[in-house]
């Protein structure tokens, strides 16, 4: 007899694996004795398979019966299954948040979610039982036990330790779905673990030392798709949970019988609608019933599939799932009105009721609220659309959706003639038997949900197996095959999206001469205009009556001057006044010439390669921070977004999130880009990553062309780790600056900063314009709205680089039309602007100001009158920049 030894390797990753779990079982104590406890005191006190009845307030008390049930409730189970679904629960999620926010609070979270929840559900029954008396009688005999409550509290206060990106997802996905559970199913558990989870995020900021805060921060234009996509995924599920659930009595559930009106037939009124001759059709229906197997619940839930499928589109900001989500919101909420205003007329006593009517007899869900509840749903859903339609602006690439359009009718076609036929072939196999013309009248109706026909009788019924894969076989083929090629339009590349003329103003930006500013009129929001050369374009947008150009023409560099003049005709003829925004001095020239305006709104700062080099005093701070990120292990990495690994683009989501999240508006937009524009192949991101796989920070790079050839890059994206390497910053945009010289580009440009002048040090030696009423009220309004954007700290913190310095203009032909003017920028960079981030920024801004005019008080004027100014950034010295950075910075 031989034995096997386990060879070295395999008993070293034995122990491995036991110091794992050891150390898990270390590190998570609370939730280990949780689990001891649940299995002994539920096999000492009541055994596995009875279970323990806790007697909660459920059944009609105030409160209950015995104090302690609000806590001991947590460790019992009605049978094995709940004491292995609880067990699963607490070494899965009650470890991981555990380990995550520590012991102490998480003890202390359970405790509180488990005891607050049971008691505010406790007493929302007995308050709701004047209300809503119907429901809470339904679920009277309701009874609750298991952990669920404990780790529903621990998981909601541990969001107070995440990140904004996740804190805000977790947040959403777990309240939608347990407010859906409580709306829809409507059991007591159900109110426990909604009232655990309140508490426990309530709790958890308490818990971490800080005060709880009810405002919603702001979310990136990329986040709001998301968590839009995640509610229409999360609604879309709640009438399926109730249409499949037995007993549910929510308020909601009434909802269900627009989804799945799937209901088991009593044999005995099945063979009494048969045996009367006058009620064939009521026999046929209840057969109909009887039949629904697979196939009907697959088209009884396809509004649920659809607004899955559409929930990626929204994810992806595609207007057509956008506009397909809102159809079938608008569609349900009439729906259900419909179905309610025929439950509240009276039925005559001839009519045979279907069962989805009669299961919402008046008599049940009689209150006005619970008929009033189910039409809220997509009505409010349809509301949230239609406000936010600006975050769905990517249309599919051209030519996307004929062909999927022309399959999808040849499909219906031939599923129809197969139908057909097939009827015809197998009519013995139908009651009563089909002819031509009822099969033709038939098959519509094998496209469309079964829950929609429940007051339809059928024509026939299918009897055998054949039969039924027929009758139900069509729409299934159909809608997988139709929802398969709808998802594959939702997968193209985002950037095919662009439209002809898109793709002709890229064709001319890669040919000819374009500035550092040029790639930017790619981005989604701008209309174009071509030259009657076709050699040139000019990117706008119409803005109360304001054609406002992101950037100068674009095209051959000698032709700039006559395409000026050709849009200002096309403006002319348009009735739109023309404002050129941040356009260079060889352009204000000509316009001036030509009896124009113009007020400088911005620096570009560039960067010459040819002649860069970090040496000297000057760059000591860029040095130090290449060294500094060198001895953390942090290194420079070139990719794009799309091509990057799914954890850095995780990674590179949160780090925005939390940036935007800080801010007290809607992240900007027009010269600024977002996640939106990382998404181009075309554009580079360089990272700040350590040997851990961990991102420091992300710059985004945008192509400058000439000729057909890449002679250079502008900075766009810039955010940085709040936690991650303090200068990762310079650290980026000096790799940059290294590698892209060693590639041979001529120029990076760090983009403009608005509203701000350079050091005085480092302005040209000819003197300065005398400034014009204009001029001195873009001075004052860069002064006033520093405290928010920072224009000035970023231009100080761009001087480390001692770049060269290039004025940018805003040319208008009517200074009468500036109100206008000013209204059209700020709506182009803040277009979602909000009344309460209104407010708050007004708020942010009068504080500034009055402290401003406090400490002007409190400061003696120097000799000669003039008040104190503060001294210009020095190069190379750390600037108020410094703070910003913590959470990022965008480009002009």
């Amino acid at each position: 007899m031989t034995t096997h030894l386990d060879s070295p390797d395999a008993a070293q990753e034995r122990q491995r694996l036991w110091r794992r779990v050891l150390g898990n079982v270390a590190a998570a104590p609370v939730s280990m004795g949780c689990v001891l406890v649940f299995w002994v005191v539920g096999a000492a006190v009541a055994g596995f398979a009875d279970g323990f009845r806790v007697p909660l307030a459920a059944t009609g008390r105030a409160f209950p019966e015995h104090w302690w049930v609000l806590f001991s409730s947590a460790f019992w189970a009605r049978n094995l299954a709940g004491y292995l679904l609880g067990t699963m629960l607490l070494l899965t999620a009650g470890v991981l948040v555990e380990r995550r926010i520590g012991s102490r609070r998480f003890a202390a979270a359970a405790v509180t979610g488990q005891v607050l929840g049971v008691a505010a559900a406790t007493g929302f029954v007995a308050v709701a039982a004047g209300v809503m008396g119907d429901w809470t009688r339904q679920m009277s005999g309701h009874l609750f036990m298991g952990p669920t409550a404990l780790v529903c509290g621990a998981l909601m206060a541990s969001t107070t330790s995440m990140t904004t990106l996740w804190r805000r997802r977790v947040r959403l996905v777990v309240f939608a779905l347990l407010g859906l559970l409580a709306l829809y199913n409507g059991g007591f558990a159900d109110l426990v673990r909604l009232f655990a989870a309140i508490a426990g995020a309530l709790a958890g900021p308490v818990l971490s030392g800080r005060k709880p805060r009810t405002p919603h921060p702001v979310s990136s234009r990329h986040e709001g798709r998301v968590l839009i996509a995640l509610l229409v995924a999360i609604t879309a599920i709640g009438p399926v949970v109730a249409g499949l659930a037995p007993h549910a009595v929510g308020p909601l559930s009434v909802l269900r019988f627009l989804f799945t009106n799937i209901q088991p037939v009593d044999p005995q009124t099945l063979q009494t609608l048969c045996t009367d001759p006058a009620q064939a059709k009521d026999c046929a229906s209840a057969q109909l019933q009887l039949r629904a197997g697979a196939g009907g619940t697959f088209m009884a839930v396809l509004p649920s599939f659809l607004l899955l499928l559409l929930a990626d589109g929204l994810r992806r900001g595609r207007r057509f799932a956008w506009a397909g989500t809102l159809l079938i919101q608008v569609a349900l909420s009439a729906m259900a009105l419909v179905t309610i205003i025929s439950v509240l007329q009276p039925t005559a006593p001839d009519t045979a009721a279907t069962e989805g009517l009669a299961a919402m007899d008046a008599a049940v869900y009689g209150h006005p609220l619970t008929l009033a509840l189910p039409l809220l749903v997509p009505v409010m859903l349809s509301v949230l659309l239609l406000s936010r339609q600006r975050l769905f602006p990517v249309h599919a690439p051209h030519g996307t959706y004929p062909r999927p359009a022309a399959l999808i009718v040849a499909l219906a076609l031939v599923l129809g003639l197969v139908y057909l036929g097939a009827g015809l072939a197998t009519a013995r196999d139908f009651t009563p038997a089909p002819g031509l013309g009822e099969l033709l009248a038939d098959i519509p109706d094998r496209f469309l949900p079964l829950g929609y026909m429940f007051d339809l009788s059928p024509a026939f019924v299918p009897q055998s197996t054949a039969a039924v894969v027929l009758y139900e076989g069509v729409g299934i083929v159909f809608w997988a095959i139709t929802g398969a090629v709808l998802l594959r339009t939702f997968l193209r590349p985002a950037h095919d999206r662009y439209s002809l003329d898109e793709a002709r103003a890229r064709a001319i930006i890669t040919a000819h001469e374009g500035g550092s500013l040029s790639w930017m009129t790619t981005w989604p929001g701008n209309s174009y205009w071509f030259a009657s050369s076709g050699q040139s374009f000019v990117a706008y947008r119409v803005i109360g009556g304001i054609a406002l150009t992101l950037g100068p023409p674009v095209g051959p560099s000698g032709a700039q001057e006559e395409a000026f003049d050709e849009f200002t005709a096309h403006c002319a003829l348009n009735g739109w006044s023309p404002c050129f925004y941040s356009v260079p001095q060889e352009l204000k020239e000509h316009a001036t010439a030509s009896g124009w305006a113009s007020a400088q709104v911005a620096q570009e700062t560039i960067l010459d390669l040819e002649t860069l080099t970090f040496k000297g005093k000057k760059f000591q701070d860029i040095r130090t921070a290449m060294n500094n990120a060198a001895k953390a292990g942090v290194r420079a990495e070139w990719t794009s977004y799309p091509a990057a690994p799914l954890p850095v683009q995780a990674q590179i989501q949160e780090i925005s999130e939390e940036w935007v999240a800080d801010k007290k508006i809607p992240e900007m937009g027009f010269t600024l880009g977002s996640l939106d524009e990382l998404t181009d192949p075309e554009v580079r991101c360089l990272i700040a990553i350590d040997n851990d796989k961990k991102v420091h920070a992300v710059t985004s790079w945008l192509p400058v062309y000439r000729n057909g050839a890449v002679i250079g890059w502008t900075l766009d994206f810039i955010r940085r780790r709040t936690t991650g390497l303090r200068a990762s910053a310079e650290f980026l945009i000096a790799s940059a600056a290294i590698t892209l010289r060693e590639e041979g580009c001529e120029f990076i440009s760090l983009s403009g900063a608005p509203l701000a002048q350079p050091p005085h040090s480092d302005r040209t030696a000819a003197p300065p314009p005398v400034p014009t009423a204009v001029d001195r009220l873009l001075d004052q309004l860069g002064t006033t709205l520093e405290p928010v954007y920072g224009f000035r700290s970023l231009l100080g913190f761009k001087a480390k680089f001692q770049p060269r310095y290039v004025p940018l203009y805003m040319l208008y032909p009517d200074p009468a039309a500036l109100p206008a003017i000013g209204s059209a920028v700020t709506r182009a960079y803040l277009p979602e602007v909000r009344f309460g981030q209104g407010i708050s920024l007004a708020g942010t801004l009068l504080r500034s100001v009055l402290s401003k005019t406090r400490k002007s008080r409190k400061t003696p004027p120097p000799p000669g009158g003039d008040s104190p100014k503060a001294a210009p950034p020095v190069p190379g010295t750390a600037t108020s920049l410094d703070a910003p950075l913590a959470g990022g910075h965008e480009g002009t």
